[in-house]
């Protein structure tokens, strides 16, 4: 995890570093830089995974990361004025510095602050930046001018997306061709970005649960579930035995939710047009249905509160659970590999492509199924348990190749793994409290800072949090796994056809809302 803190003299870098072969760490580095012009050396030469985190670093804070292959910015645009997570930073309809804001209820009435500002006076520019004349730069191969000699054909740079099926989202893929064959490429994100983390450095600590359900809508009780843990760390609290259990039967349920979206659209990009997708949408269907008898919704849950979770197992869930996990997930995942494992079409299209090696994985800083499918053995239940993970009998399946079959095949074999840990988990669940200390809508953490990290159903889901007493976060940040696992999508692709660098992309598993945030 890669990120900056910007204090009142001075930037503070931040590193947590852990060991996926050792399953040591963490190990924290902080550098501090200069208040006026910061500028820090970049881990990228030694460290691959640090480059979107370190380009995610310049773009929001401004700090520059010297000897960075490709430094410039990440979410925003060219012609954005300033680095919004600054604390100085004002946007046009800036208000007050943290909610709730009075000015939005003069009189009693409800304002949004944006219908105040002048149509066109709500957005920034850089000094000598003109909207109006404003040319973008013209597309510049980037594949080096050295390596294009010789070639027959003349390079083309094709834009997929923003606008794009394959993309699922507003996302775009920069790709220079030699025909059909990929030479390089290149992702470009920001399209959805909306500023999650100065929104939490606004809001009480409370109030940013239902905003991280909507970074991956797909799994909300996860990322509830991080979030709570790292503000629980500041506030030294532990929740109730019961509660423990309840969290690890929502996190694995949701791990099967998004395996099943992610398989049945996986199989979508090869063309299979809806059939497998229509069997997991099925089956997710049916986890989302018991989301919505315990927390009253089937996507946005809010579910986890500090010290526990904010409502008991109604009357029958545990039933339900039983029934889908032990009868119906089974006989669905078998069905799985019996009409996909084998299908030939679909081997000619996965087997030997888009592979990653184990050593590229762990220098990119993958995590999750994919760092799993190139044969690395990490997984933070198992390496750095959380909750009470550390009882459940459960294996970590791996891969042997890398590629897209090895990570469509790790899911499935994962899928049976949740299945495991639910049945222990429903058969353990004692009875008691769900959530432990005094219930309140507003907490202050005491000065200090926490990082805490799950193994989400993407991989390495973390939030970083700096308090300062108040009611609100002095730094939140989110250590999203659709982000990092990006970046190494331009070396996968490489030497493969364009059709290829669709199935490539959808077996890497990304939400572009927690990609942009």
């Amino acid at each position: 995890m890669v990120t900056s803190v910007d204090y009142p003299d001075r930037f503070e870098l931040v590193y947590y570093l852990y060991s996926m072969v050792r399953h040591a760490g963490p190990i924290v580095l902080k550098v501090q830089a200069d208040k006026a012009d910061p500028v820090v050396p970049s881990l990228v030469p030694v460290w691959a995974g640090a480059d979107l985190q370190e380009r995610e670093v310049y773009d929001m804070m401004g700090v520059r990361f010297s000897g960075h292959p490709n430094l410039k910015r990440l979410l925003m645009w060219d012609g954005f004025a300033g680095f919004p997570l600054r604390k100085d930073y004002r946007e046009p309809f800036f208000e007050e510095p943290a909610k709730p804001f009075a000015s939005r209820w003069p009189e009693g009435r409800y304002v949004r602050a944006e219908e105040r500002a002048p149509y066109k006076d709500n957005v920034q520019y850089p000094a000598g930046f003109d909207p109006q004349s404003y040319t973008p730069p013209p597309d510049v191969p980037i594949v080096p001018s050295s390596e294009m000699e010789g070639l027959k054909t003349q390079p083309l740079v094709v834009n997929m997306g923003p606008q794009h099926p394959s993309t699922h989202g507003v996302f775009r893929m920069r790709a220079v061709l030699d025909g059909e064959r990929v030479l390089a490429l290149e992702p470009i994100i920001g399209y959805m970005h909306r500023n999650h983390e100065k929104i939490g450095e606004r809001t009480p600590y409370m109030g940013i649960i239902p905003y991280t359900d909507r970074l991956d809508y797909i799994t909300s009780m996860t990322n509830n579930l991080a979030y709570v843990l790292t503000v629980e760390k500041l506030l030294g609290i532990k929740p109730p035995e019961r509660a423990e259990y309840i969290r690890v039967i929502m996190s694995e349920l949701t791990r099967l939710v998004n395996h099943f979206v992610l398989i049945g659209f996986l199989f979508n990009d090869l063309g299979t047009f809806f059939t497998p997708a229509l069997y997991g949408l099925e089956e997710r269907e049916l986890i989302l249905d018991l989301f919505e008898m315990a927390s009253g919704s089937r996507m946005m849950c809010n579910y986890m509160r500090f010290g526990g979770v904010a409502q008991d197992l109604p009357d029958g869930f545990i039933e339900r659970a039983r029934e889908l996990t032990q009868d119906r997930l089974p006989k669905i995942l078998d069905q799985f590999e019996v009409y996909l494992n084998s299908n030939e079409i679909f081997q000619m299209r996965s087997i030997g492509v888009g592979v990653l090696p184990p050593a590229a994985a762990i220098n990119y800083s993958i995590t999750g199924p994919m760092l799993r499918a190139s044969g690395v053995k990490y997984d933070i239940r198992r390496a750095e348990p959380y909750s009470i993970y550390d009882r459940f009998d459960f294996d970590i399946p791996v891969g042997t190749n890398g590629d897209v079959y090895d990570r469509y095949v790790v899911r499935l074999a994962e899928m049976r793994q949740s299945g495991r840990i639910l049945e222990q988990a429903l058969a353990q669940i004692p009875a008691g409290e769900i959530q432990a200390g005094k219930k309140a809508w507003s907490v202050r953490p005491p000065k200090g800072e926490a990082y805490a990290r799950i193994e989400g159903p993407k991989g390495e889901l973390g939030f970083y949090v700096v308090s300062d007493g108040s009611a609100t976060p002095y730094r939140y940040h989110i250590r999203p796994p659709s982000l990092v696992n990006l970046t190494p999508l331009g070396e996968m692709c490489q030497g493969y056809k364009v059709a290829d660098t669709v199935v490539i992309f959808g077996s890497i598993d990304i939400t572009l809302g927690e990609v942009d945030r």
